[in-house]
């Protein structure tokens, strides 16, 4: 079962019109994205009021976008891949590290039970705060802080997703999940080869790390430490 949310009345003008939003999600079906429940979730959070106002008529196209803070809210194929390897459901808390706009805080919300996301950039927590606030998203919550400093009292997660690249899972990340639980991320790849991709993470019989990876990425890499200037 998918959380439905009233859309406030102010939103109406900011629905593209019905042949770019067709035009959207036939792309994101072309990339591969299959799940209903995410496909649903896709179509009816308005992107375009996640972007900066300038670049409103863009936001469904399939292409990133700059945000505040030297920031980038990723192409939606790879936010919904992303989501996709998560496998929330509507029994799951998640964690999100790097909420950024926010765009895909409301989407995690409206496929999970509860979501906490965790902005490291002031400006960008709270703006992002204020979407949700204005789609009437009562199951997320977003807190300015250092994802990669949690403190263990914010109890056990189903699912975690980083926004960006890892090249360290930090084991305090790793404690936080409950049991059966996985994390989603971009890694480097393995071995000599450059470049990055989006990884399934879980914990093995032996407590080591499986990683699976999901599909090529360029996200930037996260780092410690709350950014109060921004």
């Amino acid at each position: 079962m998918m959380l439905e949310w009233p859309v406030p009345p102010e939103t109406a003008n900011d629905t593209p019109d019905a042949q770019n939003l067709a035009a959207f999600l036939m792309d994101l079906r072309a990339r591969g994205i299959q799940d209903l429940n995410l496909l649903r979730a896709l179509e009816n959070v308005p992107r375009e009021i996640f972007v900066p106002h300038r670049f409103a008529d863009l936001a469904r196209r399939p292409i990133s976008l700059p945000l505040r803070c030297g920031q980038t809210l990723p192409e939606p194929w790879l936010a919904a891949r992303m989501i996709e390897a998560l496998a929330p459901d509507p029994a799951h808390r998640v964690l999100e590290i790097g909420t950024g706009s926010g765009y895909a805080t409301a989407l995690l919300a409206r496929l999970s039970r509860e979501v906490l996301s965790i902005e490291r950039f002031q400006s960008l927590a709270i703006e992002a705060e204020a979407r949700l606030a204005r789609l009437a998203v009562g199951n997320a919550a977003v807190v300015f802080g250092d994802g990669f400093a949690l403190p263990p009292n914010i109890g056990l997660f189903d699912r975690i997703i980083v926004q960006g690249l890892l090249v360290e899972v930090p084991e305090n990340l790793l404690a936080l999940l409950g049991e059966k639980g996985l994390l989603v991320a971009a890694r480097p790849v393995p071995g000599s080869a450059p470049g990055q991709q989006i990884a399934r993470i879980t914990r093995n019989e032996v407590g080591g790390l499986d990683e699976t990876p999901i599909c090529p990425s360029r996200l930037q890499a996260l780092l410690p430490g709350e950014a109060r200037a921004l």
